[in-house]
């Protein structure tokens, strides 16, 4: 069964992940290295520009507001970018490990099992892309009705010489926009391939839970199981690679969501509906972006702490006292829940998520009163 195959296609396209079959071919790799460093190179510059225009243009708190959103959101996107190919080695390991003898499919039910995790994985990815690319396509549609009709760029930025003539006019205007695009998908194929693995780990989880029923029913061995258990907190360490990702992007929601709160608010005073609703729709992908990491975060921890229930519910009556103590040392440890953190602080848990709309409202609050 293939793993993650919808997802890692979307990373190819956002220039993250060249597949392994490519390797054979010396030509293949040199053009898609070509595509990633263009896709690469359009973030990079946009973030310059942004970082500029606030260095040395922007003299209100609106100027501010207006570029700081997508500043930061454009450099999280490039880290992200980088942070894949960086650690594209790694990320081939983990995805390989789920096709090892160990954590390979035995029987019919545990192919089952896959199957449905691996839909709900596809399933994700497909919704994802579609609010991303709502968002997208709002800002795209109404920049060209609106900025491109008056001449304007779309986002506030520095630009080094004179863009007054169309032809370099319609060049900065589409590095934008291409910009914005590559933004969004870059962002789709790396938070979908995180909430893909968290996934996978529930998944495992599962077929463990699964294996130790068989274990009690004599058909299984419970070296196997605890060997098992052993290699999941493995994977789950491995998976962890991407602590750096979200600790940044937790930093840069916060204040994104607090910028663009108050954009709207401003918007909604002056009347512009235009701006509210790019800003609105703009901000809910920001929201759902997070989300998906605190939820899938909060079902693996859940996932993780059944484990101990469903020890509990076995037939221990009919199990060796060595048996049991072995599923004891297993429970024991079961309940201590697998969390994902980040810097040791942040945790991707409902709670967080919750945590991080206080505090963007708390800091929303504060602008307004000093308006």
């Amino acid at each position: 069964m293939s793993v993650m195959k919808s997802t890692l296609l979307i990373c190819t396209i956002a220039g993250c992940w060249q597949p392994p079959s490519w390797k054979l071919s010396f030509k293949y790799i040199i053009i898609y290295r070509t595509y990633a460093m263009f896709l690469t190179s359009l973030l990079y510059l946009f973030t310059i520009s942004e970082f500029m225009y606030i260095i040395l243009n922007a003299d209100s708190s609106d100027d501010y507001t207006d570029s700081l959103y997508m500043l930061l959101s454009i450099f999280v996107t490039a880290y992200k970018q980088v942070s894949m190919w960086i650690n594209y080695k790694r990320i081939m390991a983990i995805i390989n490990v789920l096709s090892e003898k160990l954590f390979a499919s035995c029987d019919s039910c545990e192919v089952t099992i896959q199957e449905k995790f691996e839909k709900m994985s596809q399933t994700n990815t497909s919704r994802y892309l579609n609010i991303v690319m709502l968002s997208v396509i709002t800002i795209f549609s109404m920049s060209i009705f609106t900025n491109l009709m008056k001449r304007n760029l779309t986002y506030k930025a520095w630009i080094p010489f004179d863009y007054s003539s169309p032809a370099v006019f319609y060049i900065v205007y589409a590095h934008q926009l291409l910009a914005m695009v590559t933004s969004g998908i870059v962002n789709i194929a790396c938070d979908s391939l995180l909430c893909g693995f968290l996934l996978y780990i529930c998944c495992q989880l599962e077929i463990l839970e699964y294996r130790l029923t068989k274990m009690a029913c004599g058909q299984y061995i419970l070296r196997d199981c605890i060997i098992y258990h052993n290699y999941i907190f493995e994977y789950t360490y491995a998976v962890n690679v991407f602590a750096r990702i979200i600790a940044i992007q937790f930093v840069a929601s916060a204040i994104v969501v607090c910028s663009n709160l108050y954009r709207i608010f401003v918007a909604v005073v002056e009347n512009d509906y235009i701006t509210t609703l790019i800003i609105s729709t703009y901000t809910f992908a920001i929201l759902m972006q997070i989300f998906l990491y605190c939820w899938f975060g909060n079902k693996v921890k859940l996932k993780s702490l059944h484990l101990a229930n469903s020890i509990y519910d076995l037939e221990w009556r009919t199990l060796t006292v060595s048996t049991k103590k072995a599923l004891l040392l297993i429970m024991n440890r079961a309940k201590i829940p697998i969390e994902f953190k980040s810097i040791s602080i942040l945790t991707m848990n409902r709670d967080s998520y919750l945590n991080l709309l206080k505090l963007s409202y708390s800091a929303f609050n504060v602008l307004y009163h000093t308006r």
